[in-house]
């Protein structure tokens, strides 16, 4: 009679041996491509560049706010003698980005007409200005903090923008950045990292050091300049301030020009229908 064993098919026996060349292959495999990913991700890695636009891709940049801190922002450019172009630092901070909104804060002097051609020229050229009077303090120093209205902002616009980029190196951002993370927002940091606290460089998704793109941030020195942002924080010739109170284009001007060539033509068709009034016409034919 036969066994249970033998009505089954034929079996095909593997020597153990070879099950287990079989799984040391399997494993090298595996092995050697998540390498080869390590290896892709850590050469994308070394190799990003903030002033790249396809770079940016690897952060998935989307919809971009920019918040720059215009007092941190000077005094730290200034310690490294750089004079910023706001037009380039937007473009580089912008990347492959689609800009939501551009925010620029700072204190001014209410009395001091001479810092509004700067701030004028900044909201032509796509910022949004959002200035506080500064004040008096007991030691002498004027400051105007707007430290609040930064992380109010952010924190009101986040999920209307993908990535925020803020431009400052205070530690008192670290609270509203790790907030506006928790909202599912990309987070990003941009300043000098000598003059950046490190616990807000820790917090963020990714650091921008000016520092190392300077000559792509740096205004070029050129006699023609439209603005300077020194006229925020140090006094200046009153001959610069005659310079920026003048048209910028010509539209403003002629259509000043056309309004007072017509008010004068009014004036003459009134004088001349006033006479009218006195003039007697006859025909002696």
């Amino acid at each position: 009679m036969l066994s249970p064993r033998s009505k089954t098919k034929s079996e095909i026996r593997i020597p153990k041996s070879k099950i287990f060349s079989l799984l040391d292959l399997k494993t090298t495999n595996q092995h050697s491509k998540a390498t080869r990913r390590g290896s892709t991700l850590a050469f994308l890695m070394n190799n990003f560049d903030p002033t790249n636009n396809i770079s940016w891709q690897l952060g998935h940049r989307g919809r971009v706010a920019v918040f720059i801190d215009g007092n941190n922002l000077f005094h730290a450019a200034r310690s490294h003698n750089i004079d910023i172009d706001y037009n380039k630092l937007l473009r580089v901070l912008l990347g492959d980005g689609r800009l939501l909104r551009a925010f620029f804060y700072t204190g001014v002097d209410i009395g001091a007409e001479r810092q509004q051609g700067f701030l004028l020229w900044m909201r032509r050229n796509g910022f949004r200005v959002v200035q506080k009077e500064l004040k008096t303090f007991y030691d002498g120093s004027r400051k105007a903090n707007l430290d609040v209205e930064i992380a109010v902002d952010m924190l009101s616009l986040a999920g209307r923008y993908d990535t925020a980029v803020l431009v400052s190196g205070d530690e008192d951002f670290v609270y509203a950045v790790n907030a506006v993370a928790y909202k599912g927002c990309r987070v990003e940091v941009a300043g000098f990292r000598s003059n950046t606290a490190p616990k807000l460089i820790d917090v963020a998704d990714y650091f921008i050091d000016l520092g190392e793109i300077g000559d792509k941030v740096r205004k070029e020195i050129s006699h023609g300049s439209r603005y300077d942002e020194r006229v925020l924080h140090e006094p200046i010739p009153s001959e610069y301030l005659q310079a920026e109170s003048l048209p910028e284009s010509p539209d403003g001007f002629e259509a000043a020009m056309r309004v007072v060539i017509e008010a004068e033509i009014e004036e003459e068709v009134a004088e001349f229908e006033a006479a009218t009034e006195f003039i007697r016409i006859t025909d002696d034919h």
